[in-house]
């Protein structure tokens, strides 16, 4: 350290200097663990830089193999003979879960994302020993504005603040029902004002007209819900003209063969036994489709189900008639089978998809777009799998045909109608009694048309006497299998 004096003029100038000594500690490091090996390092020569650069020896360290001596188990022991039914196929006990458990409410604050962490905003506090006090004396004033010669004046006491509530979570039901209760009065303050509602990708688009979406509680079936069904090919010979029978048709399932029921039935109980390892199979049902031999019985055939068509209990719109009386005549027109099918139950047919239907007569009902639920979507296309069996197998495959029903609509009985009202207050259970009458009603036919379930209800009724049922015979079933090729 050296110090020094400025001197007077005239006077002596005094220097004084003290020794600097270096100090050095004592830093003994044990010697390295492994013998010094010599490496291969190629001779770049010393002018290029790279001996001293970090990449250098880095690249070298991942060139460098590591000598790693395992033993058999990798140095992870495992020991089966703890872990449950692990020697008897069960492998249910050393595997994760199909499907996580949920976590608790209380420990979803530990999975957000780590965009969401970070520290919170803090408000100013008002201490002066962790900054300078000239950054926080605005701060203090403003917030003491009472301070001062005149703060007796005032005689008003502040009320302290009312504490918020706490915000409840989201998956509690008084969250949600505040959410919704907040959309319909979001709805309505728009409703006032059509102007205001803009698209939200399309600045260009106006609101034209609104309705009400609501479910329509009236119109259940006796299975609770619809089915959706596509085809894969166009049913009927391609034209320019939309073919209207196609608006209302009946599939009558196909019942399965012995073999058929019988390795269903296998399959169901591998899955039953094992879950993880066996699939579900699948209740794929094959059908007979069939149609109005002309556009005017289709069109009747509407008229007899619309229940605000003050003559659809007159007899008169049958368009045939045999011993049993008039009826309707549905001719077959090919056998589908199904090529992918989603089933869901009571509690989850709202989720994925639903059929809307726009009422704009608002005399008749109110003006509304009402929703209604689907428990099944199906997907069908032209039978083809008994043909390649017979191809294939050789199996003589023996299916009755029924080239013909005659459909008489009528009123649904007592015990429908109980059914249909019990959907109607409880739409998301199953009625108590209804498996049995659910398993029976499997084996009529459907209504494609997929109108009001409590309109009418269609007896599917064989004709022995205008097409009598025959045996199919090979034709018949390379006339199925060439349906593609026709569409």
């Amino acid at each position: 350290m050296a110090s020094s004096s400025r001197a007077r003029p005239g006077e002596h100038r005094s220097i004084q200097q003290d020794f600097i000594a270096r100090i050095r500690y004592s830093n003994a490091l044990p010697p390295p663990p492994h013998p010094p090996k010599l490496l291969d390092i190629p001779n770049t020569g010393l002018a290029s830089g790279q001996y001293t650069a970090p990449s250098f020896a880095s690249r070298l360290a991942r060139e460098q193999p590591l000598n790693i001596e395992a033993d058999a188990e990798l140095g992870m022991p495992l020991d089966l003979v703890g872990m449950p039914g692990v020697f008897d196929g069960d492998e249910s006990s050393i595997q994760a879960p199909a499907q996580p458990p949920a976590p608790h409410p209380h420990d979803r604050a530990l999975l957000r994302p780590l965009s969401t962490l970070g520290k919170p905003k803090v408000a100013d506090p008002s201490v002066s020993f962790l900054r300078r006090t000239e950054y926080i004396s605005s701060v203090t004033s403003k917030a003491r504005p009472e301070s001062g010669p005149l703060r007796n004046l005032n005689p008003s006491v502040r009320r302290p603040l009312k504490r918020p509530s706490p915000e409840p979570d989201k998956d509690s039901p008084a969250y949600i029902k505040r959410k919704i209760d907040q959309s319909f009065n979001a709805a309505a303050a728009q409703l006032k004002d059509k102007s205001r509602i803009k698209h939200p990708s399309k600045r260009n688009v106006k609101l034209v007209d609104a309705y009400p979406l609501l479910p329509d509680l009236e119109a259940f079936p006796d299975s609770g819900a619809y089915v959706v069904v596509k085809f894969t090919n166009n049913p009927v010979p391609s034209s320019r003209v939309y073919d209207k029978r196609l608006l209302n048709g009946l599939f009558r399932p196909i019942e399965k063969s012995e073999a058929e029921e019988e390795a269903f039935n296998i399959a169901l109980q591998a899955y039953e036994h094992d879950p993880h390892n066996n699939p579900k199979p699948t209740t794929s049902m094959n059908y007979d489709f069939y149609l109005n031999d002309s556009v005017d019985a289709a069109d009747k055939f509407r008229q007899r189900f619309d229940v605000h068509n003050p003559n659809h209990d007159d007899d008169s719109l049958y368009t045939h008639k045999n011993n049993d009386g008039p009826n309707f005549q549905f001719t077959r027109v090919r056998a589908y089978e199904t090529a992918h099918e989603v089933e869901l139950n009571h509690e989850t047919k709202y989720d994925e998809e639903v059929v809307l239907a726009f009422n704009n007569d608002a005399t008749v009902d109110q003006k509304a777009a009402y929703y209604y639920p689907v428990m099944q979507r199906s997907t069908i296309r032209p039978q083809r799998s008994k043909n390649i069996a017979r191809t294939i197998g050789g199996a003589e495959i023996q299916d009755q045909v029924i080239h013909q029903l005659d459909v008489t609509v009528k009123d649904p009985d007592d015990s429908l109608k109980q059914v249909m009202d019990g959907f109607k207050e409880h739409p998301y259970e199953q009625p108590e009694g209804d498996d049995e009458e659910e398993g029976e009603g499997a084996t009529d036919g459907r209504n494609q048309q997929q109108q009001n379930g409590d309109e009418g209800d269609d007896d599917g009724v064989a004709s022995n006497s205008g097409s009598p049922a025959r045996q199919r015979s090979p034709e018949d079933e390379d006339q199925d299998a060439e349906g593609d090729e026709e569409d």
